[in-house]
């Protein structure tokens, strides 16, 4: 039988210390288990319509057609695990770990493969004994269908899986405080019926439907069966995409590795991109050599937007167009053209995606922040935000930005993401000194990064928000003499580094690190900031976040080779930098450093 693709909600649960119990009564545990799951367990799977794949010892993995229903499966069976086994102590008590996901799977027979059920595994074992882990996925679709209480825990990188996972918890605590959980008449064990029973029952049906028969008006108009009930689509979470593969358009056919190439890194450049759902690069090739119908597509992948292109190599030039789509209208709302000689293939290719990639990111949060919303959520005013803050530099545009990451923080006050983004928008407000009052925004923004930071260490985006902090703090009007600038410079080179570590088209973040680099000292190193072949020049040229930096990389590149050249030029960097900071007037509010 051949495998098929298919979208499913996932849940995957374990027991949290088994060994530890095995290990203390190994038949006891066993029974119990069996129990939770004759009684309690299953019941509520088939109950909310789901189907068990199968077991693992103490493991279990079952797929739902609704992640709804997955959800609620997994809050009403942590609920009811509350109940049972009261008569024993607490360490004794089987606890479950339960992790939900939204993805695309691999159906082989009755089991299920692919990055949909990783990812659950994973947020399982991310999960707190006694609560329920989500991705973030899934959080977008149930946020307003269901009245959880959910912590953001922020991205967490999790064992082979390529990009990081966006997690949300269901903590114990608010399971807790959730109506205790029955199970229902219809998913319990019947009791077993016998074959006389069987054959009463019959008869007794075929002596009504032969009375009704007889009696009923054969002139009666028949009552017009009611529609059947559809369960409405799912709504496309915000920021969703699938890079279609791009089309070879050239004689030859050699050149299909290159179009598959730019699908490729397009698909793993966009995955590292705040809030991007990317389908994967396995499920969009099915469409390959297939019309394009966008909003079919759409429906059946539930994503908001489509990339398609294609590539065409006449002598030694090669071409690339890129047109992005609205899954749902299916409006073109971007397109762009790429005219290169052909050379180096690898460095063509990484070229072409990452300008695609940061060009793209701007224009999906344009899009998302334009569209109209009776009740916007937290992602939707982070991404108004967002697009404000790509607006040119003014103090109304960066009040409007760090007011709509306001008000995503007090619709979502535990979301690390709105933390984050309304640090940042505070740091960039001093950094571009458009604040009335800079010390004060760079204190607030300390406040909200350290308990974000803390609960969500490896998310690139709190470090880069730590770097501006830092650059923030070196550049404005605190008091700082030159050598305490040039340690809160050298202080967030680092942050600087883990942001682009995880995404190297950050091209702002590389106008930064080089400007942190040129004030530590380090003029040799920051110019090769702006060569480096994932983010080239000719990108940041591009990039409407790179304008002001790339006026910055001018005025940096001009000073370095000026007053570093010659044969004294690796002598003493850091004095000859900190005597240049000495020769700048010390940065007001309204002219930053």
């Amino acid at each position: 039988m051949a495998s098929t693709r298919h979208l499913a909600a996932i849940l995957a649960t374990d027991v949290a210390g088994y060994s530890r119990l095995m290990g203390a009564d190994e038949e006891g545990t066993l029974e119990r288990l069996k129990a939770h799951r004759r009684q309690l367990i299953d019941p509520k799977i088939a109950e909310h319509g789901g189907r068990i794949v199968k077991t693992t010892g103490d493991g279990l993995l079952a797929e739902f057609p609704s992640v709804v229903d997955a959800v609620r499966c997994a809050a009403e069976v942590q609920r009811g695990m509350l109940d049972r086994e009261p008569e024993l102590p607490e360490e004794r008590r089987i606890r479950l770990r339960i992790g939900v996901n939204l993805g695309d799977v691999i159906a082989d027979g009755d089991d299920i493969f692919g990055d949909g059920v990783n990812v659950a595994a994973r947020l399982e074992a991310l999960a707190e004994p006694g609560g329920v882990c989500i991705s973030h996925t899934v959080r977008d679709q149930i946020h307003d269908k269901l009245p959880y209480a959910l912590d953001d825990l922020g991205e967490q990188f999790v064992k082979n899986i390529a990009r990081p996972v966006r997690a949300y918890a269901l903590s114990p605590e608010t399971v807790v405080g959730l109506p205790a959980a029955g199970v229902s008449r219809a998913s319990t064990p019947r009791r077993r019926v016998t074959p006389v029973m069987v054959s009463g029952a019959a008869a007794v049906v075929l002596i009504i439907a032969g009375v009704a028969w007889w009696l009923w008006p054969a002139s009666r108009p028949q009552p017009a069966s009611a529609p059947t009930a559809v369960s409405a689509p799912q709504p496309a979470p915000h920021l969703s995409i699938v890079v279609l593969p791009f089309a070879n358009l050239s004689n030859d056919p050699d050149q299909q590795y290159f179009a598959d190439g730019i699908t490729e890194d397009l698909t793993t450049d966009l995955s590292r991109l705040p809030n991007m759902l990317v389908i994967a690069r396995n499920t969009a090739f099915t469409y390959k050599n297939k019309p394009v119908d966008a909003k079919q597509i759409g429906r059946e992948l539930a994503v908001r937007y489509l990339l398609e292109g294609s590539v065409q190599r006449s002598g030694d030039q090669v071409r690339v167009t890129t047109q992005l789509i609205d899954a749902e209208t299916g409006t073109h709302l971007y397109a762009e053209r790429f005219d290169r000689p052909m050379g180096d293939l690898f460095a063509l290719q990484g070229d072409v995606t990452s300008r695609i990639a940061v060009a793209l990111n701007l224009e999906l949060v344009a899009v998302e922040a334009a569209r109209p919303s009776d009740n916007p959520d937290s992602l939707e005013y982070i991404l108004r935000g967002r697009a404000a803050d790509a607006k040119p530099p003014t103090r109304e545009s960066k009040t409007e930005a760090v007011g709509l990451f306001e008000r995503a923080l007090a619709v979502e006050p535990r979301s690390i993401d709105a933390q984050g983004r309304l640090a940042a928008g505070l740091a960039g407000r001093a950094l571009d000194g458009m604040s009335d009052s800079p010390a004060e925004d760079i204190k607030r923004a300390e406040a909200l990064l350290a308990p974000a930071l803390a609960a969500s260490p490896g998310n690139p985006f709190l470090h880069y928000v730590k770097g501006q902090l830092l650059r923030a703090v070196a550049q404005g009007p605190f008091g700082l003499n030159a050598e305490e600038r040039v340690a809160r410079f050298a202080d967030a080179i680092p942050e600087y580094e883990i942001v682009l570590a995880a995404n190297p088209n950050a091209v702002n973040v590389l106008a930064h690190l080089a400007w942190c680099k040129f004030w530590t000292g380090a003029p040799d190193e920051a110019i090769p900031c702006w060569r480096r072949r994932s983010a080239s020049a000719r990108a940041i040229r591009t990039s409407i976040f790179g304008m002001r930096d790339w006026v910055r990389y001018i005025f940096s590149k001009g000073i370095s080779t000026r007053r570093y050249s010659g044969s004294k030029r690796r002598a003493a960097p850091i004095r000859r930098s900190l005597r240049l900071m000495r020769c700048l007037r010390p940065p007001t509010v309204s002219k930053p450093i």
